[in-house]
């Protein structure tokens, strides 16, 4: 069921609408999709899975033709993985904003002036010709999705957590919030930090770590960091995705 924003993914999931949503979350190239984080913090959804997926971008026409190229089309993550080759190859020709690669290439289909910059599937999908193929900056180019639903999943023995938070502020409140995983001897795969956008200055931080909620270990270790926290919530538990 495709919709038009990563907001809309989240409605459809929460309204009932669909069991399961795919966000992205993150690009190997251009980092986190802030986008995504600040959802998590207006809905009460689960992580129930992440799945990655190598990207190859791809330049896209009705023709095929580069000289007819008037404009493009593209995701702005889309369009930041391939921007040393814009500057370089479409000197002069506008860069569209569209809500989704595949809305990109809707669009080109039905204009003969226009381009998409979007995956291989779409020019499958809308029937359209490679200006150019592999236009991306980086040739490992790999983006995090998560699966996103009302429930996480029990755990399989290889599983990650991810959780959010918000510290008093006073000084060292961050580290006293990660010694407690660090006694656990919990790896922290990844930890990011988003304004809050409900007080100046006020920080939410997202971390992810090995193992499952229902571990007693990541349990203790999150339980014994919410006094210290203004709110702690635990995102979800599902089974590593690996590369």
């Amino acid at each position: 069921m495709p919709v038009e924003s990563i907001k809309a993914v989240f409605d459809t999931v929460d309204s009932g609408k669909t069991e399961f949503g795919v966000v992205p979350i993150e690009n190997s190239n251009e980092g986190v999709i802030s986008s995504t984080l600040d959802l998590f913090m207006d809905y009460d959804l689960k992580v129930s899975a992440e799945v990655m997926l190598e990207i190859s971008h791809n330049l896209l026409s009705k023709s095929g033709d580069k000289s007819k190229i008037k404009k493009v089309y593209s995701n702005p993550q889309a369009t930041a993985q391939c921007r040393r080759w814009i500057e370089t190859n479409l000197i002069g020709i506008p860069i569209l904003e569209s809500t989704s690669t595949a809305k990109a290439a809707e669009i080109a289909l039905q204009d003969d002036e226009a381009a998409a910059i979007a995956s291989e599937v779409a020019a499958k999908v809308y029937d359209l010709h490679f200006v150019e193929k592999n236009i991306g900056d980086s040739k490992h180019n790999y983006t995090r999705f998560l699966v996103i639903s009302k429930e996480y999943p029990s755990k399989t023995g290889k599983d990650k957590t991810s959780i959010m938070f918000s510290i008093k502020d006073r000084p060292g409140a961050l580290h006293d919030i990660l010694v407690p995983f660090k006694k656990a001897k919990i790896n922290l795969t990844k930890i990011e930090s988003r304004p809050s956008k409900r007080k100046a200055w006020e920080y939410i931080f997202f971390v992810d770590m090995e193992g499952h909620v229902d571990d007693k270990r990541v349990r203790k270790a999150i339980d014994s960091i919410r006094d210290s926290c203004l709110y702690v919530k635990i995102l979800g538990s599902y089974p590593h995705g690996g590369t």
